[in-house]
């Protein structure tokens, strides 16, 4: 009777690609023939474990192995048939994957692994208006993975890591079928040439560690609501002597209260009183770089613009500065003691076509329009 991957590598059915790879990697560091030579128990299995979790880890095999209880592969004509082949190019084929997982090959590639770069780590970063306007120093707690410092990345125990006994280092097996060399990767340490014969006590054998790195993060004037800042070689550690991966950072402005932004420009609404508008009037406006000192002429209109060249915001390449925008917002009494309006009823008996000079078009048309 056919035994049970799952009973053989101690998981349950639903176990997931990680707690499959965490179970075979104990089992096969284990039963492995280097660490039990001369013990065919051991030797048997490990080949049934290696065997499980090829199966296991490939979606589709393991999808038909929970359905029908085997695998089917039309290359080897049929789960577990010969096919032609030698047994011993058989576990070569079979298992090239597992040992490329394993010590960090790539699947169909069958080649000795090579440096990688660290994956890249996304974080977030909320900065003031007025960091965004200057520029800032901003401390991150960045959590990643390094090279565990006990082994440096290989996995192994210091002093564990031995040549492999089958291809001498090399990390390839060759075998004559007729006139032909055939080179395919050594089954016993899946191609890279060396043996773990102990694993990692610091790391147990990831060859990496979760840490929290503390970051200073230097974010540059006018940087905008939403960009994204790229600190290269601060992400996660590289792979096999890989360099490491990079940072992003994405910028969240906080809304100001008074300004509002479009790329180099600052906006504003200013309130003014209605006598203001009429009188004019010297006042003292907000800026990002204090108070600034503007002239409100006499017969402002609601809407009027006052700009304050290179008072805005600067670009974040360094390439100039812009300007701050001032609308005016003229505000209109609602309470109005008797006397007030009394005052305003006097006032409104003075005006004449030419107090409105400005809006003299727009009377005109009101009058042709009540004449008839």
């Amino acid at each position: 009777m056919a035994k049970d991957y799952y009973e053989l590598l101690g998981v349950n059915k639903n176990a997931t690609e990680t707690e499959l790879k965490k179970a075979y990697r104990k089992l096969a560091m284990q039963y492995h023939p280097d660490r039990n030579q001369g013990n065919k128990e051991a030797e048997e299995k490990f080949r049934e474990i290696n065997e499980a979790y090829s199966v296991l880890s490939d979606g589709t095999k393991r999808a038909q192995y929970d359905q029908y209880g085997r695998v089917f592969d039309d290359k080897n004509g049929g789960f577990g048939g010969g096919g032609g082949f030698s047994n011993e190019t058989i576990f070569e084929d079979f298992f090239g994957d597992v040992f490329g997982d394993f010590f960090g090959t790539t699947g169909n590639t069958r080649r000795k692994r090579r440096p990688q770069k660290g994956t890249n780590i996304q974080m977030s970063l909320e900065i003031s208006f007025e960091e965004a306007a200057f520029g800032c120093e901003k401390e991150l707690n960045v959590p990643k993975t390094e090279n565990c410092a006990r082994c440096d990345g290989s996995g192994a125990e210091p002093g564990a890591m031995e040549t492999c006994h089958t291809c001498h280092g090399s990390g390839t097996i060759q075998r004559r079928q007729g006139l032909f060399a055939i080179s395919t990767p050594c089954g016993t340490c899946g191609g890279t040439g060396q043996i773990i014969k102990e694993l990692c006590k610091e790391c147990r054998g990831e060859g990496t560690k979760r840490v929290s790195t503390r970051l200073n993060v230097k974010v540059p004037a006018g940087i905008e609501d939403g960009m994204t800042m790229r600190l290269s070689g601060k992400g996660n550690s590289g792979i096999n002597g890989g360099p490491a991966g990079d940072l992003f950072i994405e910028v969240t402005v906080i809304p100001h209260k008074l300004f509002k932004r479009e790329g180099r420009e600052i906006y504003m609404e200013l309130p003014i009183s209605f006598v203001d508008a009429i009188l004019g009037k010297s006042i003292e406006v907000p800026t990002i770089n204090g108070a600034e000192k503007i002239t409100i002429k006499a017969g402002s209109q609601p809407g009027d613009k006052i700009v304050l060249k290179g008072k805005g915001l600067p670009d974040v390449q360094g390439i100039g500065i812009g300007n701050m925008n001032i609308e005016l917002k003229v505000l209109l009494p609602t309470q109005l003691s008797k006397d007030q309006k009394d005052l305003l009823e006097q006032f409104e008996a003075t005006v004449t076509e030419e107090t409105y000079h400005s809006q003299k078009s727009l009377w005109d048309r009101m009058k042709e329009f009540f004449a008839g």
